[in-house]
């Protein structure tokens, strides 16, 4: 006989378990899609995020770095190397966590040899907590860098960087220039050529595993090598320069003064120098404005030195030959009701003797005697009004006035340099188209290979007889008129000039003394110009402050050129020393 009451409680019992098993079934499956759905999403839709974190664990850049050009002379001396270094750098979090700051005898190590204030440098510290990379010190010496590792301070670490030097110091600084602490040209050749100084760096991609090793290259990125850039500059032509105008500057106790050396047949610049000048190896504390290449951005009214650019045009246009005779009778005339004179009456003069006594009279009766747009052409096509083409930052083109109108008297005053504003490398430009035969050609402050010299277009701008004729004259201002400016052995030719400084409203009390010349006259080579800038002494004159420093400077260059000094003048100071032999045994 069955028990219905117990059937029951079977059935009872197998549904609950059946219940279960399905629950449990349902609650795996739901873990399962519910992995399978999670997994699909980041693998499918949403990748990006784990490839991340798996790159930032695995994935490594490992760069070459590569040194700044250099920078070199002509003759391949240095005058910008790269030299390495060692930053001086801190991970906060780890100097932090390790409880380093409580170790006061490493930090005060640390911040003796660095030159900086203990509580300064802490207070860096503890001010980013939460950075794994701060600077403390940037480009130490060798002898810090390895005075700091052997302190083993946690957290702080050492990273190897390249030095800018400039061996040449403040000879060659306005020109070269200098650059920041991230080696980025800032000043001169630095900034002009900046990008082919600096290349590029390399990098290679890889993967490593847990380890460190690596298991995987995945990309190789090679350096580009940085070029270095060769000055047309001659390093011994420039210290030469630089002692010269230095020592002037302080014997005069001038302002400033610059001076600039031309080659005539190709418009290298071989030299070009400011004082007063500055370190770029230690530029602290100096005063901005010593920074600028005066040579370049500073102008000036070149006075007398424009005559000898009157008288061409005067030859080139036809008005006057060169043994015309001017009469300056009676010394001074009136043109608009304004005065222009010479100091004495000087009565008739030829147009050398305008030039050797730099007769006001003379050249503004030269300038009112061509058309007024043929004399204003000339002033332009000689590259007043326009940069010289050296490529530097910050060259000014002068003040050069392009107006419709000009009085007589405003002609008259241009013909001798007053009325208009031009820089030192300006009248070097106009002086070595007067020596190479009436051709303009662009300055160059890079040397010239054969493939850059064929591509200057050259611009006649006067004919090779005229200044011809005006070499000669020039010659014997130097001869009758600025003995200072003389160089044994050689013949040489130039003019003077006085420039009064303008002010609000007029002309002021300072002056400037300047002079050019050209050497050999026979056959030129180079081109000096010298300007002294508000000499504060009783002599001002630049027959007195600069023709002396012109005569320095070109015989230097000369003999570092190694260009024979001229025949005429060997043989004369032959005859000369045969004379006095001769003497010395008839005394005998």
């Amino acid at each position: 006989m069955t028990k219905p009451v117990k059937r029951t409680s079977d059935k009872f019992k197998l549904g609950i378990a059946t219940w279960r098993f399905y629950l449990v079934l349902g609650v795996i499956a739901s873990i399962y899609l519910g992995l399978m759905a999670r997994a699909a999403y980041i693998q499918i839709i949403e990748p990006d995020m784990l490839k991340k974190q798996g790159d930032m664990r695995s994935l490594r850049v490992s760069a070459s770095d590569v040194q700044r050009g250099s920078i070199v002379d002509r003759n391949g001396y240095e005058l910008a190397i790269s030299v390495p270094v060692e930053t001086v750098w801190a991970n906060p979090k780890v100097v932090l966590k390790n409880r380093v700051l409580a170790k006061t005898e490493y930090w005060k190590a640390l911040a003796e040899v660095l030159g900086q204030d203990i509580s300064t440098l802490t207070n860096r510290i503890v001010s980013h907590p939460n950075k794994q990379f701060i600077y403390l010190e940037r480009k130490v010496s060798p002898a810090i860098a390895n005075y700091i590792a052997k302190l083993k301070i946690p957290g702080i670490h050492l990273r190897k960087e390249s030095k800018r030097f400039y061996p040449t110091g403040e000879i060659s600084a306005h020109l070269v220039g200098f650059t920041n602490v991230d080696d980025k040209g800032i000043e001169g050749v630095e900034r002009v050529y900046d990008d082919i100084l600096t290349g590029k760096g390399g990098a290679t991609r890889f993967r490593k595993d847990a380890k460190g090793n690596k298991i995987e290259i995945l990309s190789v990125k090679k350096a580009q090598q940085p070029k270095n850039v060769v000055l047309s500059i001659d390093q011994r032509i420039q210290a030469i320069a630089y002692k010269e105008l230095k020592g002037a500057v302080s014997a005069f106790k001038a302002t400033s003064g610059s001076v600039v050396v031309t080659n005539v047949h190709t418009g290298e610049i071989l030299a070009m120098v400011n004082s007063p000048s500055y370190n770029p190896n230690n530029r602290k504390n100096v005063a901005i404005h010593r920074f600028r290449n005066r040579a370049i951005t500073d102008v000036y009214e070149p006075g007398s030195t424009m005559k000898p650019l009157t008288v061409l045009t005067g030859l080139n246009f036809g008005s006057i030959k060169a043994d015309t005779i001017i009469d300056t009778n009676p010394g001074w005339m009136r043109l608009g009701g304004r005065r222009v004179s010479d100091p004495i009456n000087r009565g008739k003069l030829s147009i050398t003797d305008i030039l050797v006594h730099s007769s006001n009279m003379g050249t503004s009766k030269i300038a009112l005697s061509v058309p007024k747009d043929y004399l204003l052409g000339a002033f332009f096509d000689v590259g007043f009004g326009e940069d010289t083409g050296t490529g530097l930052i910050g060259e000014s083109s002068g003040i050069m006035h392009d107006r419709p109108r000009w009085s007589k008297f405003e002609l008259a005053t241009l013909s001798w340099g007053a009325g208009l504003a031009i820089t030192p490398v300006q009248l070097a430009r106009l002086y070595t188209a007067i020596a190479n035969g009436g051709v303009k050609i662009p300055l160059s402050i890079v040397k010239k290979t054969p493939a850059t010299k064929s591509v200057i277009e050259p611009e006649r701008v006067f004919s090779a007889q005229s200044t011809k004729d005006v070499r000669a004259m020039l010659e014997k201002v130097v001869n009758e008129h600025v003995q200072k400016a003389k160089v044994a052995g050689y013949r040489v030719g130039g003019k003077t000039g006085t420039g009064i400084k303008a002010v609000a409203g007029g002309y002021g009390n300072d002056y400037v003394g300047l002079f050019a010349g050209i050497a050999p006259i026979e056959k030129p080579e180079l081109v000096v110009v010298v300007v002294i800038n508000e000499p504060g002494g009783d002599l001002y004159e630049g027959a007195q402050v600069a023709a002396p420093v012109f005569s320095r400077v070109m015989k230097g260059a000369l003999q570092v050129l190694n260009i024979a000094p001229s025949v005429h003048v060997s043989a004369i100071n032959h005859s000369a020393k045969d004379h006095v032999k001769k003497g010395r045994h008839n005394n005998v």
